[in-house]
């Protein structure tokens, strides 16, 4: 994450970076941010962080990565946000996870719809190009409840 906050801080770029008081005392916080927020919980940092975006990109990460892209995707599916999620699939990084995607899928866990909410390419150029064009299906149990859409 630090690579990605220089580099866009290099390119002129703004980052703002959350992250619970607790971490930010027993690690090293970037201190040439932006703007470092300091939150209590993980809970409240995710919230903050879903808050601020545009859209939400997984890069090749651990469990940590997946757990966000995937709650996000989920809050995408169920109203809860319109904006894009997706992977930049950097050498192939995340080709077991989407054929995973493909299976569920075909076993009917996931709509179609749903699946390829998920945008998935290679170069960032495109990956940004489809965010800006992205348009969310309909959420799910339309009509059977009262989830806002945020955009």
């Amino acid at each position: 994450m630090g690579s990605l906050a220089d580099a866009a801080l290099e390119a002129g770029g703004q980052v703002i970076g959350i992250i619970p008081r607790a971490l930010a005392e027993s690690e090293i916080s970037h201190q040439g941010l932006s703007e470092l927020q300091l939150v209590e919980t993980m809970h409240e940092r995710k919230a903050r962080m879903a808050q601020l975006a545009d859209a939400f990109v997984a890069l090749p990460g651990g469990a940590g990565t997946l757990e966000e892209i995937f709650e996000q995707w989920t809050w995408a599916q169920l109203g809860v946000h319109g904006k894009p999620c997706g992977f930049l699939n950097v050498k192939g990084y995340f080709d077991p996870l989407l054929e995973m995607i493909g299976r569920m899928t075909t076993e009917q866990f996931i709509r179609p719809e749903y699946a390829s909410m998920l945008v998935v390419e290679t170069v960032p150029e495109r990956l940004l190009a489809r965010f800006a064009a992205y348009r969310p299906p309909l959420r799910k149990w339309l009509g059977r409840g009262t989830l806002a859409v945020e955009a």
